[in-house]
């Protein structure tokens, strides 16, 4: 767990350091295909937003996994189309890049908390997702935190690196 924790806490580094130049380029235009359509149309206010609610949301749901009796793989997760993962990028891409970005460092702290406290143990209990199906604790941050936070920071680095329009 101390690798998957590392490169949670590394990639997070990564993201609070575009923070001068994410500022600098406000107001960013919102997208207008921010929805399922692909991410390659998500700006920085839309990655942002998502990176907000997606740290705390996966970290509760592995905390539920981790409530669970550990006979059983506990159901956990969502799907892109969740309209709860929907409504909330809308909302947050609207807002200042500054507040995103102080948020985002809570979800990271508490998200790098969590994975850097799980024993083996904890790491191994079962979820079930309902189309990764079957995911150890472990296999779980990997996707769904450490990952997604690592492709998502190429994404705003891929952005920040275009020439302005």
């Amino acid at each position: 767990m101390d690798d998957l924790a590392r490169r949670l806490r590394d990639a997070g580094t990564a993201l609070l350091g575009l923070r001068g130049a994410l500022v600098a380029g406000e107001p960013w235009p919102l997208s207008d295909s921010w929805g399922t359509e692909p991410e390659a149309h998500w700006g920085p206010p839309e990655v942002l937003a998502h990176v907000n609610e997606m740290l705390p949301y996966w970290t509760d749901q592995l905390e539920t996994v981790l409530a669970g009796t550990g006979k059983e793989a506990v159901p956990f997760g969502r799907v892109a189309t969740d309209p709860g993962r929907l409504g909330r990028i809308e909302a947050d891409r609207k807002r200042p890049i500054g507040e995103l970005l102080d948020e985002i460092a809570a979800g990271l702290e508490r998200a790098s908390g969590f994975a850097a406290g799980l024993s083996a143990d904890d790491a191994e209990r079962r979820g079930l997702h309902s189309t990764r199906g079957e995911l150890s604790v472990a296999a779980a941050i990997e996707r769904f935190l450490v990952t997604h936070l690592e492709e998502h920071v190429e994404q705003l680095r891929a952005i920040l690196a275009r020439p302005p329009a």
